[in-house]
């Protein structure tokens, strides 16, 4: 008698775990490659790291973004917004047509659909970002031309 209830206990508690490891997926830290921004998206050294678990991707992306001192992506837009959590560090992120503004390790950013902008680590300090866009139509981002030493540097 004694076998049959831990057997039935063992049974229940691998069946559990079994539905339980269907409705989470866990992507163990370090098991996906950092990959250096891309050339047309990113001016100067930037480092990503896509994270994602199971089919969380479909959704939307976010990525650990590590940025040198002058670093920093192109103009983009997204049609869903972004929002960033600035993680270490300091940087700007500028909307097409105004002023850059200062962000620094504790804020959090949040980028209408649509903004044409720009962030990246400040002139001398670099920075860290989680960022986060939502995929719509297939697309977290709209990427365009790459934000110029003239454009980075004016206030």
């Amino acid at each position: 008698m004694r076998k049959n209830l831990v057997a039935a206990g063992t049974s229940i508690l691998m069946m559990g775990a079994s539905a339980y490891a269907q409705g989470i997926q866990i992507t163990p830290a370090g098991s996906t490659p950092t990959r250096l921004g891309a050339a047309q998206n990113f001016n100067g050294h930037v480092a990503v790291d896509m994270l994602a678990a199971g089919e969380s991707g479909k959704h939307g992306s976010v990525g650990m973004v590590d940025f040198a001192p002058g670093a920093r992506t192109a103009w983009h837009t997204h049609p869903v917004g972004q929002l960033l959590v600035v993680t270490d560090g300091m940087g700007w992120v500028q909307e097409e047509g105004r002023a850059r503004r200062e962000i620094k390790a504790g804020d959090v950013v949040w980028i209408e659909a649509g903004v044409k902008h720009w962030h990246g680590a400040a002139q001398n300090n670099g920075m860290r970002h989680l960022a986060i866009a939502y995929v719509k139509d297939g697309k977290s981002a709209d990427w365009k031309e790459l934000v110029s030493d003239d454009q980075y540097n004016a206030r």
